[in-house]
């Protein structure tokens, strides 16, 4: 009776320690796996962020050549109201919640709703 115990007791005792192996291996290949894709997603937001810096140098290169001289704020402005625009929102409620005049709504976006109107105008003509 006590052989049959110790036998049973050793046997649960290497039948753990072979379990924790497994766990370690199982668990360091999952760490291996995590870190891989924690670096695939590292070198895609740094590729995005280079992305985002060439563009800003670009456009601020574009400002300064083409010689406009509108503040951050105003750039910050019309991309908003453009962005609202491009979004379907009324005229009237783009003025209402920049708290701005209709007239000088429709004054920022004059270029972005003549080329729409224009290509409208073509395909009716036809």
């Amino acid at each position: 009776m006590e052989s049959t115990l110790i036998i049973l007791f050793v046997g649960s005792a290497l039948l753990l320690i072979l379990s924790i192996i497994l766990n370690r291996k199982a668990s360091r290949q999952e760490h291996k796996e995590i870190d891989m894709v924690h670096m695939s997603l590292m070198k895609e937001i740094n590729q995005v962020q280079e992305s985002i810096r060439n563009n800003e140098l670009d456009l601020e290169i574009f400002l300064k050549e083409a010689e406009f001289q509108l503040s951050s704020e105003e750039i910050i402005f019309k991309r908003e109201v453009l962005d609202l625009y491009k979004r379907k929102y009324s005229i009237e409620s783009i003025a209402e919640k920049k708290q701005a005049t209709e007239t000088e709504i429709v004054q920022l976006l004059a270029p972005y709703l003549s080329t729409k109107d224009e290509r409208s105008e073509v395909v009716y003509e036809n």
